[in-house]
C-alpha cells in the first residue's frame, strides 16, 4: 500500500491541474488514472481563452508550452448562428482585430488525445507528482484517518488524507459517495466526428456553434482543426434527446447531407473517423462538490458551461482550487465536510455568476424567436458582446455585472 497526503484520481485537464498547482505549492501527490497516454477523449477539442488564462496562473512556463504544441490550431473566437441563420462573431478577447491580430491566440483546438497528454507530459516532469497510468480505482473506503482506495482485486492500494475526484462524467465516486447522478435536464448528449475537406471555414479559427431549430436548446457544431481536419459534432440535452426519441448519429447525417448551408460546405468532405457518442454533465444546477476527505473537480463535479459545452477551462480552475483547499487542509489538519465547504464556496464564487448566465441562455435557446431576437441585439449592441466575449477569456464576470454603467451603456447600445 502507498501512503500520501493528497491521492488524485484522473489525469485529465482537472486532475492534472490540481496536481500541477500541488507541486508549485510544494505537496507531494499521487495521481491514478485507468488509461495509458497518450489516449483519446470525446470532446468538441475546443480550448476557450479560459484554459490558458489558467495554466498561466499555475506556472507561465507551462502556458508558454502550450503555445508552441505544434497539434494544435489557433483560434481568435467563436461563431454563433442563430436559427434564422443570423451569425455572430464573439472574440475570446475584446479588443480583437481581424486584420491587425497580435501576439498569443486566447485560444486554441487540439485534439483531447494530445492535449490530455500534453498535460501528463507536464506532470511526469514534476519530481513530486507519482502518475501510475493504467490503473483503476474501483474502491474506496473512509477510514478514521483518510480514504483507502483500491482497485478491484485489492492489489493496488492507496492509503490518502484527501482525495481529489477527478475522472470524469461517469466517476463511480460522484454516484456513490458524493451522492450525484445524471439528471436529463442537466445533462447533455453529444456525438463527435472528424471530417477532412470542410469548406468555409474561419480564417482565424473561429469556432462555430450552430443552434438550429430542429436541435434547440441544443446545436450542431464545426471547429477547426491542423492539416485540413474539423471536429463536427452535436450536444443536445438528453431530455430533448429522451423526448424526441432522437438518434444523434443519424441526424447529424442528416445535417451534412441535406442542410441547405452544410450540404454545401460537406459537398467535398470525407469522414475522418466514427460517430462516437459521450455524456456532457452540466453545470446548470448548484451541488454539494465536497465532503468528509473529499472534493469533485471538474466533469466529476458536473461544471460543463450549459450553454457553449465548455468544459475545459472549469476543470483547469475548480482543480487549481481544490489543490489550494488541500493545502489549507493539510495545514489545519482539518479534513471535515463543514471545512471542505470552503471548496465549494469557492468554486461557486469564481464559476457560478457565469454558470448561471449561461443557463439563463440556453433556457432562452428553447425558444426560436427569443433566440433569434437575442442574437440580432448582440449584433448591434456592444456591452451585450463584450459580456458573451468575457464568458471566454475573464473567469469573474461579476466585476462587470456589478458596474452600472455596463447596464447604462447596454441600455444607450454603446
Amino acid at each position: 500500500m502507498i501512503a500520501t497526503d493528497v491521492c488524485i484520481i484522473g489525469a485529465g485537464p482537472a486532475g492534472a491541474a490540481a496536481a500541477l498547482q500541488l507541486q508549485r505549492l510544494n505537496i507531494p501527490c499521487i495521481v491514478v488514472d485507468k488509461a495509458f497516454f497518450p489516449r483519446d477523449k470525446i470532446c468538441g477539442d475546443g480550448l476557450s481563452g479560459k484554459v490558458l488564462t489558467a495554466l498561466n496562473r499555475i506556472d507561465k512556463s507551462i502556458g508558454d508550452r502550450l503555445c508552441q504544441l505544434m497539434e494544435k490550431e489557433d483560434s481568435w473566437g467563436v461563431t454563433f448562428t442563430a436559427p434564422s441563420r443570423d451569425s455572430l462573431d464573439i472574440a475570446y478577447q475584446p479588443d480583437y482585430n481581424s486584420h491587425a491580430k497580435t501576439g498569443i491566440p486566447a485560444g486554441f483546438v487540439c485534439k483531447r488525445i494530445n492535449f490530455d497528454n500534453f498535460l501528463v507530459t507536464e506532470l511526469k516532469r514534476c519530481p513530486d507528482i507519482q502518475l501510475f497510468e493504467g490503473q483503476s480505482i474501483d474502491q474506496f473506503t473512509l477510514q478514521e484517518d483518510g480514504y483507502l482506495l483500491s482497485d478491484a482485486t485489492g492489489t493496488f492500494s492507496v492509503k490518502a488524507k484527501l482525495v481529489i475526484v477527478a475522472n470524469g462524467a461517469h466517476s463511480a465516486f460522484t454516484k456513490e459517495v458524493a451522492g450525484i447522478h445524471m439528471e436529463p435536464q442537466h445533462y447533455c448528449a453529444g456525438i463527435r466526428a472528424y471530417y477532412k475537406g470542410v469548406t468555409g471555414l474561419s480564417a482565424d479559427g473561429f469556432i462555430e456553434l450552430h443552434f438550429m431549430r430542429s436541435l434547440l436548446p441544443g446545436y450542431f457544431w464545426i471547429f477547426p482543426l491542423p492539416n485540413g481536419e474539423a471536429n463536427v459534432g452535436i450536444s443536445i440535452l438528453s431530455s430533448v434527446v429522451r423526448k424526441r426519441k432522437l438518434n444523434l448519429k443519424k441526424t447529424l447525417q442528416e445535417i451534412v447531407a441535406s442542410d441547405p448551408v452544410m450540404k454545401e460546405r460537406f459537398k467535398n468532405a470525407t469522414l475522418a473517423s466514427g460517430i462516437e457518442g459521450y455524456g456532457l454533465p452540466l453545470g446548470s444546477k448548484k451541488r454539494t462538490l465536497s465532503g468528509e476527505r473529499y472534493m469533485l473537480a471538474g466533469d466529476a463535479a458536473y461544471l460543463i458551461d450549459p450553454f457553449t459545452g465548455e468544459g475545459i477551462g472549469n476543470a483547469l480552475y475548480s482543480g487549481r482550487i481544490a489543490a489550494q483547499q488541500a493545502a489549507a487542509c493539510l495545514q489545519a489538519n482539518d479534513f471535515t465536510a463543514v471545512y471542505m465547504k470552503k471548496y465549494d464556496s469557492e468554486v461557486y464564487r469564481v464559476l457560478g455568476t457565469e454558470l448561471g448566465l449561461s443557463t439563463k441562455i440556453q433556457r432562452l435557446a428553447n425558444r426560436t424567436w427569443l433566440f433569434n431576437f437575442l442574437m440580432k441585439t448582440a449584433m448591434r449592441n456592444k456591452q451585450l458582446r463584450e459580456l458573451m466575449s468575457c464568458m471566454f477569456y475573464e473567469i469573474d464576470l461579476r466585476k462587470k455585472l456589478t458596474r452600472p454603467s455596463f447596464y447604462v451603456k447596454m441600455l444607450l447600445n454603446r
